[in-house]
């Protein structure tokens, strides 16, 4: 993913999260944000490695966590907290993101390597202080989401880096020192999972309110 500009300051809209302590607590799926493997500027990549590793760690919790494509067709999706931001509430336009969601419960967790906030966050305060409202916002800049399990997103991500390179070869940003990650059906589908038209690809299209409605339940 890329930075496609900055955009000035919009209205912040807070509420807080409500949380059941009664409840057991959620397993740790990953271990310190520092821990985890990541390249700036390849979420894509960063969310797969996240999902290999709760495949090999915890496979029996692979089948309640969810990878997140943001975009839409004007690959301009204002995002807060960021932390590439350079104003102070941190607000970037990337091309499109990816997030990593468990939602083991009524509850969930959002792992965003990209965010300043906590790693995990619970899932309304960070579409609170990371997506607020589409309200705001010009229609060009709403923000859909591709919500596909991680167990699909496994077997079907492919990328060869090829939106990270320039006309005359030269990386964008630096790539990961691995291998690119390729299936026996194709070396390169990103696009697949960025493109928000709900009639092609993998998974379910959603917009904002949708996605609330899914993954938010008030307690």
């Amino acid at each position: 993913m890329a930075s496609v500009s900055q955009a000035g300051k919009l209205q912040r809209q807070d509420t807080g999260i409500v949380t059941n302590s009664t409840k057991k607590p959620v397993l740790n799926l990953f271990p310190q944000r520092a821990d985890c493997k990541y390249t700036p500027c390849y979420c894509e990549e960063n969310v797969w490695k996240l999902c290999s590793d709760v495949n090999t760690r915890h496979q029996s919790e692979l089948q309640h966590c969810h990878i997140v494509f943001v975009s839409n067709d004007c690959h301009t999706v204002p995002l807060w907290r960021q932390r590439a931001g350079k104003e102070e509430e941190k607000l970037v336009i990337w091309d499109y993101h990816v997030v990593f969601l468990y939602n083991p419960d009524d509850r969930c967790l959002v792992y965003d390597l990209d965010s300043e906030l906590p790693f995990p966050t619970y899932f309304h305060k960070y579409v609170t202080e990371t997506f607020r409202t589409d309200q705001i916002l010009k229609p060009e800049y709403f923000r859909y989401f591709r919500v596909v399990p991680a167990s699909v997103f496994l077997q079907h991500f492919a990328s060869d880096r090829r939106h990270m390179k320039r006309a005359d070869g030269s990386w964008i940003k630096p790539p990961p020192d691995y291998p690119p990650i390729s299936t026996s059906a194709s070396t390169h589908n990103l696009d697949e999972f960025i493109n928000m038209d709900p009639t092609k690809g993998v998974g379910q299209v959603m917009n904002l309110t949708q996605l609330v409605k899914t993954f938010y339940q008030q307690l």
